[in-house]
């Protein structure tokens, strides 16, 4: 089985280096940085992957990130993100893609080889492995995010209100009339928090809420 590692701590990448080869795995490339795990994955094509969140220049998210992107390039990119942090929105993205072969633990939690070896196969086989911790973080941010409360209708008023359109054509757009489309908005403004007294700017802000999660 190929592996493709980003990791730019030159002990833990020979150390995992080690293992894996240890237990019948073939690491094919070890990359210290984003673009180099991207062409990697590129020329290599893994079986899976072994990713850290923060990698240089900056060591905010760029590891994540080349993370979505290579299986957005080779969708059902088999992803293992092994980090110490729990970056939310794009821990969450890299999940709700859908197509499985994800995986995401935290480095000081994996306390056992086998346990390990166990996640890398079934992310490698198309499963999902998610660490405790991570699972909790993710339910706690959706549960602040009030656009999570909208219908899927809701949605779809609130996305054609952010592209500028009125009541009218969110009606004509919808198929639906525009005393639904009113009842809809006057939901996502009680959904939102928007308070009556901010009537003149309650559209605005709900756009604003809408387009600062988008």
């Amino acid at each position: 089985m190929r592996v493709v590692i980003a990791e730019d701590n030159v002990l833990l990448s020979n150390g995992l280096e080690l293992l894996l080869t240890a237990k019948g795995f073939h690491v094919a490339a070890i990359t210290q940085d984003a673009p180099g795990f991207v062409a990697a994955v590129t020329e290599h094509r893994p079986d899976v992957t072994i990713v850290d969140v923060r990698l240089p220049p900056t060591f905010r998210d760029e590891g994540i990130h080349a993370a979505i992107h290579a299986r957005r390039q080779h969708p059902g990119l088999p992803v293992l993100v092994l980090s110490q942090y729990v970056e939310q929105q794009y821990a969450g993205e890299l999940i709700s893609d859908g197509r499985g072969g994800v995986g995401y633990l935290l480095k000081d939690r994996v306390s056992r080889v086998s346990e390990f070896i166990d996640a890398l196969q079934r992310v490698a086989a198309g499963g999902t492995v998610m660490d405790p911790e991570v699972i909790g973080q993710l339910l706690t941010r959706h549960a602040r995010d009030p656009i999570a409360a909208l219908t899927p209708r809701e949605r779809e008023v609130l996305a054609l209100m952010a592209e500028g359109k009125d009541n009218a054509t969110v009606a004509a757009r919808l198929v639906i009339t525009e005393n639904a489309v009113h009842k809809h908005i006057g939901n996502i403004f009680a959904k939102l928090g928007l308070s009556p007294a901010d009537s003149g700017h309650r559209r605005v802000l709900a756009v604003l809420t809408y387009l600062n999660r988008h």
